[in-house]
């Protein structure tokens, strides 16, 4: 059974739909844009209202995807009152069904209107950029083959919020395809599923409950591990290229001086557990902007 938020002062409505929003995740839809955007700085291809509405779309597409997650997980019964991670808005009784499907839609709905001002200046691209961005969103974890419950989220946050995000940010400003963007977009993605590994890796054992397939269920905690180190070590790997294989200035490699955070971020996966680990995720989400915001600096310079 799922209880009623209890505190003697529940929060308000907005504070409900801001704790849906999930605040510390956020970073996820930041990152890429502000990678992209690094990049068409240095390509003399820096548009600053296109950056900007991107920025705007790909936070509410973020907050979509969290409401309709919020929605599905409840609606499956992935969130209870097991649940180890923070607050769920649905399993608290905060919001209703009806109300998170409709939140979910108006988010969605502002997202795409305000992507046409792209789809007008930069072309059709982005609006098929945009169409899929949302469906995947949506497709998440709602529809009959929910990514999150079969073993894809990882797949799904590497591809929109990593190269899609990165690629699409610098498209919409230079309106051409770049295989740099490309590159560029690989530790953006990396770090940001690392955001759904550390999730996944502490909600292993109420995931399998609930039969949401995530791959920490499939292959098991060893691999969550392995695979948070693999894509921390392939975000400083991408510096380095573009160093020694590109000509980009030394500033490139300033991401690197989150080093010592991603060492702490590993030995905290490996010495962890159950409530303690929202520290990890948390953590995970700030390497991930920190580096973001590092790596944009180092590409503009």
């Amino acid at each position: 059974m799922n209880k009623i938020y209890q505190n003697p002062k529940p929060p308000s409505k907005i504070q409900s739909w801001v704790l849906a929003a999930r605040p510390k995740t956020l970073p996820a839809a930041v990152a890429p844009v502000l990678v992209g955007t690094g990049l068409a700085i240095n390509r003399g291809r820096f548009v600053l209202l296109n950056a900007l509405v991107a920025l705007s779309c790909s936070l509410l597409i973020q907050i979509g995807t969290n409401y309709v997650n919020d929605l599905y997980d409840f609606l499956k019964g992935a969130d209870n009152e097991k649940r180890k991670g923070p607050l769920r808005v649905l399993a608290s009784c905060l919001i209703t069904v009806k109300e998170m499907k409709t939140g979910s839609f108006l988010i969605f709905l502002l997202a795409f209107v305000l992507g046409l001002y792209l789809v007008y200046s930069a072309g059709p691209v982005v609006l098929m950029i945009g169409v899929l961005s949302i469906a995947a969103g949506i497709a998440y974890t709602a529809g009959p083959f929910p990514l999150a419950y079969n073993g894809l989220g990882d797949i799904f946050v590497f591809m929109f919020f990593g190269i899609v995000g990165t690629t699409g940010t610098y498209y919409v400003q230079a309106k051409d395809f770049s295989w740099l963007a490309l590159l560029a977009s690989i530790p953006v993605g990396a770090l940001i599923t690392n955001i759904l590994v550390v999730n996944n890796f502490r909600d292993i054992e109420e995931d399998r409950a609930a039969g949401k397939k995530t791959l920490a269920v499939i292959l098991g905690r060893t691999f969550a591990r392995l695979q948070f180190i693999f894509l921390i070590a392939a975000s400083f790997v991408v510096p380095a290229v573009l160093y020694f294989f590109f000509g980009f200035h030394i500033w490139i490699f300033l991401p690197y001086l989150t080093i010592p955070i991603a060492f702490k971020l590993i030995n905290m996966l490996f010495t962890l557990e159950g409530l303690q680990l929202n520290k990890t995720l948390e953590l995970t989400a700030k390497l991930s902007v920190l580096f973001g915001l590092l790596f944009a600096a180092g590409l503009t310079l």
